[in-house]
């Protein structure tokens, strides 16, 4: 073990530090007035929607109450964190976040009696929706989609949306991902509020409000369903339709070949785009080995760690060109999944992969009470095999001792699966991430497999395994690589992490502070040192059982440098 690089990464908070302003390409030629504008629900399309994102009123206050003055305007869907929103404030865990807004309504189509629903991509983390002063609904959970029909609360003329906003961070026991108050190390600043686009869209009274499209690869069979919202009888049905593909026309996705089947579904008066595609996931044995196979082939996840963080938006990539440029460059450095690292993305990044054909590995956002790092980090990278005896029982240690909070994280992790469902890039489920909250990992693989069994499941990456899911996940940064596995059962090896190799180029870097697991100085040491570590140490080891592999990460992450792109997305490290 490499003791010296151990050391050095442990982790400090580094909260003091001012940030040095970056700014990628993408938001150097941003436009205020056309922000986002891309329909953002590509498994849903209908033919036009209302952008709300753009200019709204803000204010931050200590107290509950809707105030007479406003601080002033904020950039949505950006953060009051993050640069681009215009307001560079931190939300504080004893604030109150406010938004205001008017809101565009066609008389015409409130005349005829027209829906109309409001659509919040993500809000973090606890918000209650007004609409001329009548509240709407409150939603918690920071990091998916939902939506309102504000018919009953609209007048002909004068509307006006407020969103009130909590966000308590690591101050309490909600996911949070990386997420800090106390940034540094491998966790970043803390953002609040509108995260992803704000929309409206009117339907007619009778109108399709989801669909769920499941592909059989095995079977050909590709099977709707819609949730109906009738009107006449204001009430929500479920139907279904079955077809099956002909053979000739049957082309199974894979990352070389993304191919995608579009889809058209009407009701009434409604009309949907959509699309789908055929593949599947599974863990088979070849040569003895429990391997990971798409389309019943082995096939070897060549993976790479994607934090999804951006130094101008924070959580918010400033443009759909961004989420495309991320993904296109990871495809051309031979990189055929991402492991979205304790964050939901947006929908349109989901889509792009499904499109451009990249593997998603989707991590399931940990929470919990403060980490005891000590117990959860150090001790399991100095001594990995004791972390298989520790068990998910012992709730203060993994800092899961906030039953609501439990509930709570339940809760949203079945939401996430309802919502990601639909996009056929995502082969594998990760529940909980170096025991970060860690609890029940056997009764809850056991929740997601009954959900959605034509996905794979990494109950416990990094370590403190409970003897379930789909593979045995490690992490390693200090050791030589190797697969450690002595007898196989069924499930299949997954280097879920490893790497990690730092290079601080000054002028990309938001600190002069490196946080990394192996330290170069040039790039073009760090490339020397990355080629030897792919072709010498992991790649053999595909041979020996080894399935996949992790390696962190996809961009520098204010001072964690580490990454194959600078954090501005200006520079390729691993490129000459």
């Amino acid at each position: 073990m490499n003791l010296k690089d151990a050391v050095k990464s442990i982790i400090k908070p580094h909260e003091d530090d001012v940030l040095k302003p970056l700014s990628t390409e993408f938001s150097e030629n941003l436009d205020p007035e056309h922000i986002l504008c891309e329909y953002p629900r590509p498994q849903m399309v209908r033919d036009s929607y209302i952008n709300l994102n753009g200019i709204w009123r803000y204010a931050i206050t200590k107290e509950d109450k809707l105030p007479s003055e406003f601080d002033g305007e904020i950039l949505v869907p950006f953060s009051p964190e993050s640069p681009l929103s215009g307001v560079g404030r931190q939300l504080q865990p004893n604030e109150y976040l406010w938004y205001q807004r008017s809101l565009p309504i066609d008389s015409a189509a409130f005349a005829e009696g027209r829906h109309l629903i409001l659509h919040f991509g993500a809000v973090d983390y606890l918000c209650t929706l007004i609409v001329n002063g009548k509240e709407v609904l409150t939603h918690e959970g920071g990091y998916l989609p939902f939506e309102a029909d504000i018919t009953p609360f609209l007048q002909s003329e004068g509307n006006v949306l407020v969103l009130k906003v909590q966000d308590f961070t690591e101050e309490k026991s909600q996911a949070r991902g990386k997420q800090s108050l106390k940034r540094g190390g491998i966790f970043y600043t803390a953002q609040s509020g509108i995260w992803q686009s704000v929309w409206m869209e009117w339907v007619s009274p009778s109108y399709i409000k989801k669909l769920n499209v499941q592909a059989d690869y095995d079977t050909r069979k590709v099977t709707v369903h819609a949730l109906l919202h009738v009107d006449s009888l204001d009430r929500d049905v479920t139907v279904s339709k079955e077809h099956t593909v002909p053979l000739a026309d049957f082309h199974p996705w894979t990352p070389e070949s993304p191919y995608l089947y579009d889809l058209e579904i009407s009701y009434k008066n409604d009309k949907v785009k959509s699309y789908f595609a055929f593949r599947s996931f599974t863990i088979e044995k070849s040569d003895g080995i429990p391997r990971f196979c798409l389309n019943h082939k082995p096939y070897f996840l060549m993976g790479v760690l994607d934090q999804g963080y951006w130094p101008d938006g924070l959580y918010t990539a400033p443009s759909d060109e961004a989420l495309i440029y991320d993904i296109t460059v990871m495809k051309e450095m031979g990189f055929n999944m991402l492991r979205k690292h304790i964050k939901v993305e947006s929908a349109r990044w989901y889509y792009h992969c499904d499109r451009l054909g990249m593997i998603v590995c989707q991590d399931m956002v940990n929470g919990g009470s403060a980490y005891h790092m000590p117990v959860i980090s150090y001790l399991p990278t100095l001594f990995p095999r004791l972390s298989s005896h520790l068990k998910d029982t012992h709730a203060a240690a993994l800092s899961r001792e906030d039953k609501k909070a439990r509930v709570q994280w339940e809760k949203e992790c079945m939401e996430m699966i309802d919502t990601l469902s639909f996009f056929p890039s995502i082969a594998i489920w990760c529940l909980f991430n170096e025991g970060w909250g860690q609890f029940d990992t056997v009764r809850l693989t056991a929740l997601v497999r009954a959900k959605d069994q034509s996905r794979l499941i990494d109950s416990a990456s990094g370590w403190f395994d409970q003897n379930c899911g789909d593979f045995i996940s490690v992490h390693n940064y200090f050791r030589p690589l190797s697969v450690p596995v002595k007898k196989w059962g069924e499930r299949a090896f997954f280097l879920s992490e490893y790497g990690g190799y730092a290079c601080h180029l000054n002028a990309h870097s938001s600190v002069e502070r490196v946080f990394g697991y192996k330290r170069y100085d040039t790039p073009a040491q760090l490339r020397e040192a990355y080629r030897e570590l792919i072709q010498k140490s992991l790649l053999p080891l595909q041979k020996q059982g080894l399935s996949g592999a992790v390696y962190t990460q996809l961009s520098d992450v204010e001072e964690e440098v580490n990454g194959i792109l600078t954090y501005d997305r200006k520079i390729n490290k691993l490129k000459a």
